[in-house]
């Protein structure tokens, strides 16, 4: 479970990338180890998914390559070598020899199939990618890009408020005599409501209307997006360790507890010669004395009195 977590993690943080494979755009994930792999897809209509380790790599390349006796580790580096590079946005297969098909089936995966030669002989591999659940969209696309929306957001107050400044900058030059020397480098001053309502106008048209615009996850976005993946990791780790010092860390009130109890334990320990009348007049005295707990001073002189005299009366 703990390796689970851990290549978990390592897929997360890395990048959505554009990939075009078989004349078919889409955004891919994909993280290789020695001998097993976890690959993501989508065309923005559905996630697809498949996590393959050692055992079921060797089952599937024997039953695609029947005469295939080697283990893993003897073509997995020839597998990776195909496709790491087409996963990663590169627009033709490392061998000319190589080629790659997509097909979605009618079940609802997607089949990418890889043909290649291995030692002079054929070498077939498919990768069967079912629909992701919904926590794996939401913890690889939907909370990022959440989290990313929000983050470029105040980036974008903090721009508007630092273009407020450098007009109000301008304009005290201005007031004080300062001239430019080219006119063409002169600006509006930069009213919000204006310049949101005219970039909406502009961008939105050429945004919603260019088909390859949405596969654009250019170099900062790929940036931001793993910045921000990181830092939940993290968070999410040190929020992991404090809830295990709380857990394993020692009990107050089961402490409390046994040093009442030991201290009880060792009263009770104690043996108790005194007569029956020695007995009623401590009694009497506990009960005279009581109100010291919530008094002081005073009220202690009184109950020191009150003590003396229940117990002379005793004795007579």
């Amino acid at each position: 479970m703990e390796a689970t977590g851990a290549s978990t993690d390592v897929l997360l943080q890395k990048p959505w990338l554009p990939v075009s494979i078989d004349g078919c755009q889409l955004l891919a994930k994909s993280c290789f180890g020695d001998t097993r792999y976890q690959i993501l897809l989508t065309d923005q209509h559905c996630v697809w998914e498949e996590t393959l380790h050692s055992t079921a790599i060797q089952s599937r390349a024997q039953e695609l390559n029947k005469r295939l006796q080697a283990p893993v580790k003897a073509f997995f580096s020839h597998l990776c070598e195909l496709v790491q590079p087409c996963l990663s946005g590169s627009s033709r297969l490392p061998k000319d020899e190589a080629g790659i098909s997509v097909m979605q089936l009618d079940g609802g995966d997607l089949s990418l199939r890889l043909k290649s030669k291995l030692l002079g002989l054929p070498f077939y591999w498919e990768f069967r990618c079912t629909p992701a659940p919904i926590t794996v969209v939401c913890l690889h696309l939907v909370q990022p890009l959440l989290s990313m929306s929000h983050v470029l957001n105040r980036q974008v107050e903090q721009l508007e408020g630092l273009l407020a400044r450098k007009d109000a900058e301008i304009q005290d030059y201005k007031e004080n005599g300062a001239t430019l020397s080219r006119a063409r480098l002169q600006t509006d001053i930069f009213e919000r409501h204006i310049y949101k309502g005219s970039f909406l106008a502009k961008t939105l048209p050429v945004v919603c209307c260019d088909p390859h615009g949405i596969w654009d996850f250019g170099g900062d976005l790929q940036e931001l997006y793993t910045a921000i993946v990181s830092h939940g990791i993290m968070r999410k780790r040190k929020l992991s360790e404090q809830d295990q010092l709380v857990a394993t860390g020692p009990d107050p009130t089961a402490s409390s507890a046994a040093e009442a109890g030991a201290e009880g334990g060792e009263a009770d320990s104690e043996p108790n010669h005194s007569s029956p009348m020695e007995d009623a007049g401590d009694h009497m005295v506990h009960t005279a004395t009581a109100p010291q707990l919530v008094t002081c001073g005073r009220a202690e002189r009184v109950s020191s009195k009150a003590k003396k005299k229940k117990v002379v009366g005793l004795f007579r």
